[in-house]
């Protein structure tokens, strides 16, 4: 059987705009990997690192989905919250990891993603102050789903039914 792994779906928040920019494999990677090593130390951070990798990352959104082994997670979403900021270039950028979802395979995250990204766009088409706005956010609720060329990913055999 496959090896049983858990996806975190985080997104990255910043008061900086400039912090966008550092939003890469590297340093999200760097940054969590630090966070673990100073809340559970060398042990928890050797457990973390087996099969720990930034598996998905869009800067433009800020949306990062980590891959762990299914019995680290827990080590690792406990050490998300200390996560301060973001090291590019030798430039730091504070901004938190917030955690939206943690599933079975990439395709439930996927799921989540699409409902969440939604509601968050109703809530702007709420507060359009314009019709050109509310046009613009439109598009974009329509543009939520899901391609098959995405479910086509190798990553979901390691899927062992629990969610």
């Amino acid at each position: 059987a496959a090896l049983s792994r858990r996806y975190v779906l985080c997104e990255v928040v910043s008061e900086d705009p400039r912090c966008r920019q550092c939003i890469e494999d590297r340093a999200v990677g760097l940054a969590v990997r630090d966070a673990i090593g100073r809340v559970h130390g060398d042990y928890g951070l050797a457990c973390c690192s087996i099969s720990f990798t930034v598996k998905y990352l869009n800067a433009y959104t800020g949306t990062v989905l980590l891959r762990c082994r299914k019995d680290s997670y827990r080590l690792l979403c406990s050490a998300l919250p200390f996560v301060r900021q973001l090291e590019s270039r030798n430039q730091r950028y504070p901004c938190f990891l917030n955690t939206l979802h943690v599933g079975g395979t990439i395709r439930t995250c996927q799921k989540f993603l699409i409902q969440y990204n939604r509601r968050q766009l109703l809530m702007l088409l709420q507060n359009c102050t314009n019709e050109e706005e509310r046009r613009c956010i439109q598009k974009s609720l329509l543009s939520c789903s899901l391609t098959e060329e995405q479910s086509q990913s190798g990553d979901e055999e390691d899927d062992d039914g629990t969610e």
